[in-house]
């Protein structure tokens, strides 16, 4: 199955959080969803190569929550 991936750009960290926590409310598999802010370096990105580094690792991280790790 593909990430879900959303990337903010332009936020503030308090509109970045209240972002992130009303996009995973509104969606049911919200828990599944990666999130990104755009930084100097990643807008340099190919958006592709983005939201494949996004997605692995979001999948790092809940491998560690799932075995009870701090992701």
């Amino acid at each position: 199955m593909k990430t879900k991936v959303v990337l903010l750009s332009g936020f503030s960290d308090e509109e970045a959080l209240l972002a992130m926590r009303a996009v995973k409310a509104a969606v049911p598999e919200g828990k599944d969803i990666a999130f990104a802010m755009t930084t100097e370096t990643n807008l340099t990105w190919k958006l592709s190569d983005l939201i494949e580094h996004v997605s692995e690792e979001h999948r790092y991280a809940m491998e560690r929550r799932a075995k009870g790790e701090k992701p």
